[in-house]
């Protein structure tokens, strides 16, 4: 059995049964119409019991009949929806299990919910293929008449008709297809159609039915201006982040591990902010989910990069000092390394620990553990002890900063001190700056101040220290497999030692902005300290002195 993935990009219309088909060849476009055929379809869709797929506005199904029957499941994309196939088989089983590349997708989403079928659709189609004037097929126009049955309690029986033109892959997304699609909505209008009120067939088979569903828990509602509300609203947007690239991690998408580790290492970053504005140890027991799966995330995120920089590090050498054989050699080596570790990515996303780790932050959005005696306040401001917890811990995580870089320039060219240990001192700053800028995020999101200088600031080292990083781990996957060429019967490593020196000399480049970057913060958080002492003077009806302020963090240049 095969599963293929397509890029639909259609157009649906609502059209009274008495309404007659118009010349299609009046669309922009279209010459001809290739062949008619009418088609018996039946379809049954699949979803959780409180409907997740469908609140997602993608579609499982089951279909017979036709010349695309299968297993098909739709999902939101850019400027269409991306539809996945899969083959039926003759196994009665079958009609009940719906295939797990199609599950895969939506993992994150429904879980380890059971499937089960919510409508049942039949459709008598009238299908045209339609050309262009070269002969390629441009389109297919489909009259359907619909018959459908809601399988939820309350479900009922509807019946209706309607028209879709879909593009076909040459024309799906290009501007020819815009402008196809364009041309047959004011005809189809002409004739009497309106577009469809409805997103799909099951949104309009299962109707009113919906409302009666299970809701799914949602995020719960707290005073607006309030600092928790802030607190959750950046927590909602990486969970949500997480949700958008589990698919596109499974499927091997450009930057997606990247960007699914950066979400996860946000998440994990704000519980660790917020934490004694929250409470409980399922609390805790969810940011200890979120370091292991940013633990996994990262092994394929490093062999990925690695990858990259070795491709680079070989395009452009000298034969006779870098032998093209060797360069290969060595990069399907590390793109090898890259394709286990994704594997082993794509298979804790299918594990129970995951699964429960999705489900931990879902019932933690909608009831947040929050600590009793920092409750919701109506207004903003440095008195809110909510936002006084963010901001002792913004404090820490600037001192913890700067603790860090003391020890690592005071030994940093002390040749007694191993390299290895002076270099992970600069890789301890730049996890340092990395909780910094994340929770200069949140505590902007939770308090309203402008945090966003300071953000920008630790990004800047974070980027720095980052390029430095990644030559440090070049460097060490160079030794790693220097010693595997040798084991594996002594073969020349002279490229390993080459390349080894070359990142060498990236890594001192790249440290060599590291101090303005730290200026930068320096001033960045100065300046925060000062707007924080405002707010809090302001908010206790005071002017001209600081009172209880708290002690101010003293600026220094390095």
């Amino acid at each position: 059995m095969s599963t293929r993935e397509f890029f639909e990009v259609e157009a649906k219309f609502a059209v009274a049964d008495d309404t007659e088909v118009p010349d299609l060849t009046g669309v922009s476009g279209v010459e001809g119409v290739a062949d008619t055929a009418v088609h018996e379809l039946s379809a049954v869709y699949y979803d959780t019991g409180d409907l997740r797929l469908t609140r997602s506005r993608i579609t499982l199904r089951r279909r017979t009949g036709g010349t695309d029957a299968g297993w098909h499941a739709k999902l939101p994309g850019d400027g269409g929806r991306r539809e996945l196939h899969h083959d039926l088989t003759d196994d009665d089983a079958d009609a009940n299990t719906v295939p797990e590349p199609l599950i895969d997708p939506v993992r994150a989403i429904v879980r380890d919910l059971p499937l089960i079928p919510i409508a049942r659709v039949d459709n008598e189609r009238h299908e045209s293929t339609l050309t262009d004037a070269g002969g390629t097929v441009c389109a297919e126009f489909c009259d359907d008449h619909v018959t459908a049955w809601s399988l939820l309690p309350g479900g009922d029986r509807t019946t209706w008709r309607e028209w879709e033109i879909e593009l076909s892959d040459d024309y799906a997304g290009t501007d020819a297809g815009a402008q196809l699609i364009e041309s047959a909505t004011e005809l189809f209008g002409a004739a009497g159609a309106d577009p469809s009120g409805s997103p799909s067939k099951l949104v309009a088979a299962l109707g009113d039915s919906i409302d009666d569903a299970p809701r799914l828990p949602g995020v719960a509602e707290l005073a607006p201006n309030s600092a928790e509300a802030g607190v959750l609203a950046a927590l909602e947007h990486n969970y949500r982040r997480l949700l958008d690239y589990d698919p596109r991690v499974r499927g091997d998408e450009w930057d997606s591990v990247h960007q699914m580790r950066i979400a996860t290492r946000e998440l994990r970053s704000h519980l660790e902010t917020f934490d004694g504005v929250m409470d409980g140890e399922i609390y805790r027991g969810t940011a200890r989910g979120l370091r292991e799966l940013a633990s996994v995330l990262g092994v394929a995120r490093d062999a990925e990069v690695v990858a990259e920089r070795f491709r680079e590090l070989t395009s452009d050498g000298e034969p006779e000092v870098m032998a093209p054989e060797a360069a290969a050699a060595l990069v399907d080596s590390v793109h090898a390394d890259y394709r286990d570790a994704h594997a082993r990515v794509v298979e804790y996303l299918n594990s129970p620990d995951y699964l429960r780790l999705l489900g931990e932050l879902e019932d933690l959005l909608a009831d947040p553990p929050f600590r009793g005696d920092v409750g919701a306040k109506k207004n903003r401001g440095a008195t809110d002890p909510a936002a006084e917890v963010l901001l002792d811990h913004l404090g820490r995580a600037y001192r913890k900063l700067l603790a860090r870089h003391d020890h690592a320039m005071s030994v940093w060219e002390d040749p007694s001190v191993p390299l290895r240990e002076r270099e992970e001192n600069i890789h301890r700053i730049r996890k340092a700056a990395k909780k910094l800028r994340y929770s200069a995020e949140a505590v902007g999101a939770a308090t309203g101040l402008r945090t966003k200088h300071l953000y920008k600031a630790c990004s800047r080292m974070q980027s720095v220290l980052g390029d430095f990083q990644d030559a440090v781990t070049s460097r060490d996957m160079l030794l790693a497999k220097a010693e595997q060429a040798r084991a594996e019967g002594g073969a020349d490593t002279f490229l390993h030692g080459l390349l080894y020196q070359r990142e060498m000399s990236n890594g001192e480049q790249a440290l060599a902005g590291y101090r303005k970057t730290m200026d930068s913060v320096v001033d960045a958080y100065s300046e925060l300290d000062n707007q924080r002492r405002k707010a809090r003077r302001k908010a206790e009806g005071k002017s001209g002195k600081s009172g209880k302020s708290g002690k101010k963090e003293g600026k220094r240049k390095h």
